[in-house]
C-alpha cells in the first residue's frame, strides 16, 4: 500500500477499537477517546515509523499518553473502576465469578490491591490477546522480563484471592475469569 492515506485508513479501521478499549480500561470515556484519537494523530505524523505489527506500538503510544495524565495511585483506582463498569448482566450469566473463584466484590478487591503493572501485564495477555513479545513492547521491557512479570502477577493475584475472607475455594488456574486464565 503506497498511498499514505489508504495505509492510515486501514491502520485506523483495524486498530481504533483496540486502542480505545485499552484506554477505556484506564480512563474516563472522554479521556479514553482523546487518548485514542491522539495516538492515531501520532501514528499519522509518524506513519513511516509505525512497525509491523502496529497494535503493540499503538498501545504503547496510548500507554504513554495515559501516563502523562495522572499519577500512579489514581491510575490503579481508575482501572479497577473500569473493570467493574465493564461487567454486564450477560457476563454474569456466561461466567459467574462466584462459581469460579470468589464473589465479584472479593475478586475486584483482590485486583485493587495489586500494583497497576501486575494488572496491566495480565490484561495485555488475556483481554487484548497479545503474545508475550508484543505485550513486552507495550510495557517497554524485554519478552523475558514480561514473562516474569506476568508469572509473578498471577501468583500475587492467587495469593490475594486466597487471603480474601469468605473465599469459596482457592484459585486453581482452571477458571473462566479472563485475568486468571493461563496464557
Amino acid at each position: 500500500m503506497d498511498d499514505p492515506r489508504e495505509r492510515f485508513t486501514d491502520l485506523y479501521d483495524r486498530h481504533y477499537r483496540s486502542v480505545l478499549g485499552y484506554a477505556l480500561l484506564r480512563a474516563e470515556h472522554g479521556v479514553a477517546e482523546d487518548v485514542a484519537s491522539e495516538a492515531f494523530l501520532i501514528a499519522w505524523r509518524r506513519l513511516d515509523e509505525v512497525p509491523d505489527p502496529p497494535l503493540p506500538w499503538l498501545l504503547g503510544v496510548a500507554r504513554n499518553l495515559l501516563a502523562k495524565q495522572r499519577d500512579s495511585r489514581h491510575r490503579g483506582k481508575a482501572l479497577v473502576d473500569r473493570i467493574a463498569a465493564l461487567t454486564t448482566p450477560r457476563d454474569q450469566v456466561d461466567w459467574d465469578v462466584a462459581d469460579h473463584v470468589v464473589d465479584r466484590e472479593h475478586a475486584l478487591a483482590a485486583l485493587a490491591r495489586l500494583p497497576e503493572r501486575d494488572v496491566e501485564a495480565m490484561a495485555l495477555a488475556t483481554w487484548h490477546g497479545l503474545p508475550p513479545d508484543q505485550a513486552a513492547a507495550v510495557m517497554g521491557c524485554s519478552t523475558r522480563t514480561y514473562n516474569v512479570r506476568l508469572h509473578r502477577a498471577r501468583r500475587r493475584l492467587e495469593k490475594a484471592l486466597r487471603a480474601e475472607p469468605g473465599a469459596a475455594r482457592p484459585y486453581t488456574g482452571a477458571v473462566g475469569h479472563p485475568f486468571l486464565e493461563e496464557a
